[in-house]
This record gives structure tokens, sequence and C-alpha cells, in this order.
């Protein structure tokens, strides 16, 4: 049941967009964020991206989460994000899980 919800929440995640404001700044791949700067994250692309999930990123398959959400993202803690990440996770993301479950 576990595996059918996590992959139910990353094909319909919960979150559309997740703001983050940049602290200091921050060289992110081939970019320099400034401080100050408010940043936009799309959990719904980050969960359909091809080169995390594979070529079958947009098919419904809870057994890629078989062995946890860890080995299903190659242990890339940033790519499933249904409820934010970090110590700004949502606070109903063990409630909502729960309710899943019993109903």
């Amino acid at each position: 049941m576990t595996m059918i919800i996590n992959e139910t929440m990353r094909l319909y995640s919960p979150a559309t967009n997740i703001v983050r404001r940049v602290g200091r700044e921050v060289k992110l791949g081939k970019l320099t964020l400034p401080a100050d700067m408010d940043i936009n994250i799309l959990p719904c692309a980050i969960h359909c991206d091809p080169e995390i999930w594979g070529a079958d990123a947009f098919l419904f398959k809870p057994e890629r989460f078989a062995e946890g959400v860890a080995k299903a993202t190659n242990y890339n803690t940033m790519a499933y994000l249904p409820f934010g990440f970090g110590p700004r996770t949502c606070v109903g993301l063990n409630f909502a899980t729960n309710e899943v479950k019993i109903a």
C-alpha cells in the first residue's frame, strides 16, 4: 500500500510549487543565485524527470518504490518532494498518509 501511495504522490503531488528564499549567494551548476532571491521549486517537474526516474517516468509503476524511496530516487534526497523537504516539511505528511491507509 505504501508503494502505491508513494507513486501516486509522485505523479500527483499535492504541492504545485515550493517557494524558497536563497539565504546567501550559491553556485548551482552553471548558475549563480544571488542572496535574497526567491526561487520556485516545481515538484511535478522533478517527479517526472526521466534522468531521475527513467524513461517510464510518466507511467504509474508502484514497484519502483519496492526497496524504499532512497533506492527509487538513486539516493537523491531532493528528487521526491510530495510534502516539501527538510525543516519545512508539511506537518500533515504522517497524518495524510495514515488517513489514506485507513480509508
